[in-house]
């Protein structure tokens, strides 16, 4: 089994963990290759390709797990370099309050909550904070009573995670600059490509590729495994184990997101629209810390479009396809959005390649 000839089947990303694997741990790229690429091909043949490279990701993953004991092993000076991963900082808490609402959208209950974070130092005083998001199991979609909810939110079923950290925010201007000022891995960055104008704004405008672009970019800063959420890691993450449409109950209202707040989902009273991105954080968080998960700007997740859950991952994984051209995931709502579309279980797509909406933005995570 030639390594050209095998590698070219599976994406550029995968390939190109393996091959920062076989750096690592100081074996030839092609045995290590070869050796995960077997195992992942061998006794596959009957199995649909996107499980196939649901099931490579985790051998990647495995590959990452045994570099990474290798590396606590080794004395500093073998664990230098671009390839290597940095230890996290210490993990910081912070103190915020958890609000939910009744039926009007009204709020009924104020809880004080903690979360764990480390910031991320991106240089000349900008920082990134980077949640603990514990993982578990959850029901993944729409329940079929939910107003609102769409053919393609379902059937809901029961996903598994492993603990990740995800930013507390969308990625604001000043942090998109920091990372597009940076060295280029693979595409030029706009450093300025928002419509809405503001440092703490969200940045929007910026196609699936340059999200693609600032992850690897802020991976090669940090030397730490930076990427876009899976769809599943997503909405795991924006319930902070609610059931309900929203984290803050059955329904929302204009006071508590950045969406079309005209048109109510309950029996919430109508409020004028904002008709803009506004500063991140403006509005309370989930029970994870997590700020601005409905509204303000879609955000991008690694996975292809699909028009249903039908056959979707179980493991939290991002939900593959074999065309690069696929639609890619949006999750959250924004701005110009009706309520309904900014409900946890909501989903949307638009081609890789869309950079001049000024609804999408950017959240990451770090595994």
């Amino acid at each position: 089994m030639g390594n050209i000839q095998v590698s070219a089947r599976i994406p550029a990303n995968l390939y190109e963990k393996l091959v920062i694997e076989a750096q690592t741990l100081k074996v030839s790229k092609s045995e290590l290759l070869l050796t995960a690429l077997a195992q992942y091909f061998n006794n596959t043949q009957d199995i649909p390709l996107n499980l196939k490279l649901a099931q490579l990701e985790k051998r990647v993953a495995a590959l990452e797990a045994q570099s990474r004991e290798a590396r606590s092993l080794a004395s500093p000076r073998e664990t230098t370099g671009a390839a290597s991963i940095i230890a996290l900082p210490p993990l910081q808490t912070y103190q915020f309050e958890l609000v939910s609402v009744d039926i009007k959208g009204e709020i009924c209950q104020r809880t004080p909550a903690t979360a764990q974070y480390f910031s991320e130092n991106l240089g000349n005083g900008i920082s990134l904070a980077m949640l603990s998001i514990r993982g578990g199991t959850f029901l993944m979609g729409s329940r079929e009573t939910e107003k609102g909810s769409r053919e393609w939110e379902k059937p809901q079923h029961q996903v598994a995670l492993n603990d990740y950290f995800m930013s507390q925010f969308p990625i604001a201007q000043v942090q998109w600059r920091a990372v597009a000022n940076l060295p280029k891995v693979r595409r030029s960055l706009n450093p300025d490509p928002s419509y809405f104008k503001g440092d703490d704004r969200p940045v929007e405008r910026v196609s699936w590729y340059d999200a693609i672009e600032f992850c690897d970019r802020l991976s090669s800063l940090t030397g730490r495994s930076y990427r876009l959420p899976s769809e599943a890691e997503w909405e795991y993450a924006c319930r902070g184990g609610t059931t309900t449409p929203f984290y803050f109950g059955e329904t929302s209202a204009g006071g508590l997101v950045n969406y079309m707040s005209r048109r109510i989902y309950r029996q919430e009273s109508p409020q004028l629209d904002r008709q803009e991105t506004t500063p991140v954080g403006s509005f309370p968080p989930n029970a994870f810390g997590l700020y601005d998960m409905h509204g303000n700007v879609w955000e991008w997740c690694s996975d292809r479009w699909h028009d249903n859950y039908e056959g979707a991952p179980v493991d939290g994984s991002a939900w593959l396809s074999e065309s690069e051209d696929a639609y890619r995931l949006l999750r959250g709502g924004s701005w110009d959005f009706y309520p309904e579309c900014c409900r946890s279980a909501s989903r949307f797509s638009c081609p890789p390649t869309a950079a001049s909406i000024n609804q999408i933005g950017v959240r990451v995570v770090c595994i």
